[in-house]
């Protein structure tokens, strides 16, 4: 049994690995950064440093997240921390990690970011990769 974060990202329900998450915020106006990947909503102060916010909707392929969204699973990824943008957030629970199957077909972005299934209540639950959230070109900045 692992213990994982339950969240809502472009409208599904995914699961985060705990291990992954520095922490959960309500970020502050993003200010947006000229010629950065689509992906990259710009940058937030938090809790003195400079903070990157990634749109989750973009970096699936998928319609951007409102521009109302404000909250935030914040994450590092080598050495660099980011926010990235989510619907809501539940709770943490302990689930038991299922494989992805190979007959599993996921659409757009989420075949890259999808790292195995949860089983909440029945129904299978995609665990997600926030690194692979974030795009190349922002991790060599």
């Amino acid at each position: 049994m692992e213990l994982f974060l339950i969240a809502h990202i472009a409208g599904r329900g995914v699961a985060i690995e705990t291990g992954q998450v520095d922490s959960v915020v309500d970020i502050a106006d993003v200010v947006a950064v000229p010629r950065t990947e689509a992906a990259v909503r710009g940058l937030v102060a938090l809790r003195s440093r400079v903070v990157t916010v990634i749109d989750t909707g973009t970096a699936l392929g998928l319609e951007p997240s409102p521009d109302t969204g404000r909250r935030a699973v914040i994450t590092r990824v080598d050495g660099h921390h980011y926010a990235i943008l989510v619907d809501s957030l539940e709770d943490v629970a302990l689930f038991e990690r299922q494989p992805l199957s190979s007959g599993l077909a996921l659409d757009r972005g989420w075949a890259d970011v999808g790292v195995g299934l949860v089983e909440r209540d029945g129904e299978p639950m995609l665990i997600v990769d926030l690194a692979a959230l974030v795009p190349q070109p922002a991790l060599a900045a």
